[in-house]
């Protein structure tokens, strides 16, 4: 089983931008990571999404090209 669970840790997802940007909490939604906005305001306020390594607490943060998104094992890529 720990291969599984090895698994599950690199798992990324690729977010295409069609615009400059997206907001942390649509990126989360968007990739499945949450159910809603509501979730997404409560994981990101609990320090559970990082940013490029850091720990983000704004919903709101744009994330742009480049941008590395970590949450609950799961990483989501934005292109």
């Amino acid at each position: 089983m720990p291969e599984s669970m090895g698994n599950r840790e690199e798992t990324m997802e690729t977010i295409k931008l069609r615009d400059e940007y997206i907001k942390l909490g649509q990126a989360l939604k968007a990739a499945g990571m949450v159910g809603s906005g509501v979730d997404a305001k409560f994981v990101i306020e609990d320090g559970l999404v990082q940013v490029n390594g850091q720990a983000e607490y704004q919903r709101g943060k744009k994330l742009r090209a480049g941008d590395v998104v970590t949450f609950d094992g799961k990483t989501i890529k934005i292109e």
